[in-house]
């Protein structure tokens, strides 16, 4: 069986192909660096990381991007001997989004990939289509920007010119969604003689769904499939694990078995926060003799335990991170924020077998932050670290971080306290940008010398308790109070608008008095529970 979800913590808008015998998956990023996520597959069942397409500025440009702007909706394909992405850069979060739509390609997934090829403004979630006949088209969802109007104002199809690398003739307006509104997400797919429009609606909360449409012609009309949605979690009340179910994408496998790729969330228990952000889970799906795609376990509800091809079995084992710095570049699974992990954020030669950040921006700041981190993928988890660092004043600092966006975090750093004139360790947090909290300067821990100190967060589902110890001690000792990690979470952060990401833990530093102080850390350790 397949356990969903497959692509655990901050993994939203799965695109999927086969090329052979693999699989890939492609998810968006926002505002993490480097851009675009793909897994590999040979069962659907066990995922792996294999690359980041988008590891130049010349790609993905998001310095000053708002938060949960930045990278949406991949579309990954196949074909002509090559891998083709398709992707959105979005800059603003008011009703213009301000969206640039781009195309790049690789004869292997893992790289190289071409510089990209700009390809219009009309709208996000771009995705290209192969035809039968050779010819190429591009579909998005088209953003209106009249106030007071539904922006989601239909789905555009237009050709591409390979040979040109442009669009060429008009975009035609082939579908304009359901009574479900918010239509987004377009992909479409040949079958049996007919034209098939996948695209996403209802938005991507609690009301997300799946819609299927169908045309003899690829510009239409689509009628809509009779069982509208096929997939969502809407109307459950919480009371399935899988929510937010929508945003879909098909496969076919070798022998002919269809599946369902979706994006998911998996709330805290008794709450409506998904810390983990949207997920990736998948279906088993057929098609029936009236032409239309079903859940072949039946009604529209996402499942949890899915039927694999070839007796596949899911690896439910919690996730481990050791990281010693020993390695020239950073691993797979670490992320900068806006922009590439360059000399001018950090070192891994500078003191060999240690991670050297130079200071930069506050946890605020969309610009040039100098922070490190990865996904978090299970609910409970425990992230440690080693640091060595000596701040010269109170505008510098250094240490661990549970992190969501500008507006919510909870940091343990180390810093110095002009006012004692001593080194001072302790909490920095932000709730929706309420930081009343690091006010509390009973919970510090103050020393006259530079030390090197552990430090340890335990998260659970809605508890978040951080620890130290100095080196050579046996014990750690708790500082601060117990937090609630749930507020690290898209739900939770939602505000006045829309957030789109996940809960991170990681590594920073920051100097607002010069920049470039340096801090160095020995190893991290994520574990998972």
């Amino acid at each position: 069986m397949i356990k969903n979800p497959i692509l655990k913590g901050f993994n939203p808008d799965p695109s999927i192909c086969r090329v052979g015998d693999d699989y890939y998956i492609a998810t968006s990023t926002f505002q993490w660096f480097p851009g675009v996520q793909i897994y590999h597959s040979k069962d659907l069942a066990n995922w792996e990381l294999v690359s980041h397409p988008l590891t130049r500025k010349s790609q993905l440009d998001m310095w000053g991007t708002p938060d949960s702007t930045g990278m949406w909706a991949p579309c990954l394909s196949y074909a002509d001997g090559m891998f083709w992405l398709i992707y959105t850069n979005v800059k603003n979060r008011f009703i213009t989004k301000d969206v640039i739509n781009y195309l790049v390609t690789a004869p292997d997934v893992r790289g190289p990939w071409s510089e990209p090829i700009e390809l219009n403004r009309s709208g996000f979630d771009p995705s290209l289509f192969h035809d039968r006949d050779g010819r190429k088209w591009l579909v998005n969802m088209r953003w209106g920007t009249q106030y007071g109007r539904n922006p989601f104002s239909g789905i555009l199809l237009q050709e591409y010119s390979p040979e040109e690398k442009k669009l060429v003739g008009e975009a035609k307006n082939i579908f304009l969604g359901t009574d479900i509104r918010l239509t987004e997400a377009p992909h479409l797919y040949f079958h049996d003689g007919w034209y098939y429009l996948m695209t996403a609606e209802g938005g991507t909360g609690y009301d997300h769904a799946v819609t299927l449409a169908r045309s003899r012609a690829i510009d239409g009309p689509y009628e809509v499939h009779p069982q509208n949605p096929m997939l969502t979690s809407h109307g459950t009340e919480l009371q399935e694990c899988l929510q937010k179910a929508g945003h879909g994408s098909i496969v076919e496998t070798p022998q002919g078995e269809w599946y369902l790729a979706h994006l998911c969330g998996r709330p805290i228990p008794g709450t409506n926060r998904c810390v983990l952000g949207r997920e990736t889970a998948i279906q088993l799906v057929e098609w029936r003799d009236d032409g239309w795609l079903y859940l072949k376990q039946g009604g529209n509800r996402p499942y949890t335990d899915v039927p694999a091809p070839n007796d596949a079995q899911s690896d439910t084992r919690p996730q481990q991170m050791f990281d010693d710095f020993d390695a020239g570049t950073l691993g797979i699974d670490w992320n900068t924020l806006r922009i590439p992990a360059s000399d001018r954020l950090l070192s891994l030669t500078e003191r060999k077998g240690w991670l050297r950040l130079y200071g930069r921006d506050s946890l605020e700041s969309e610009f040039e932050q100098s922070l490190v981190a990865r996904r978090q993928q299970a609910f409970s988890y425990d992230a440690e670290t080693k640091l060595e660092f000596v701040p010269e004043n109170s505008l510098q600092m250094a240490g661990l971080v549970c992190y969501y966006n500008t507006r919510n975090y909870y940091y343990l750093r180390v810093s110095f306290d002009e006012q004692s004139g001593k080194y001072c360790l302790g909490v920095l947090s932000s709730e929706n940008g309420d930081n009343s909290h690091s006010m509390l300067q009973d919970n510090n821990v103050y020393f006259d010398e530079p030390r090197a100190v552990e430090l340890r967060a335990e998260v659970k589902p809605r508890c978040l308790q951080f620890y130290y110890r100095f080196s050579g001690d046996a014990d750690w000792m708790p500082i601060g109070p117990v937090y609630d990690s749930s507020t690290l979470s898209d739900d939770f952060a939602f505000g006045s608008d829309f957030e789109f990401t996940g809960a991170f833990v990681g590594l920073c530093c920051q100097d607002s008095m010069y920049g470039g102080h340096p801090a160095d850390f020995d190893w991290f350790r994520y574990t998972e529970h």
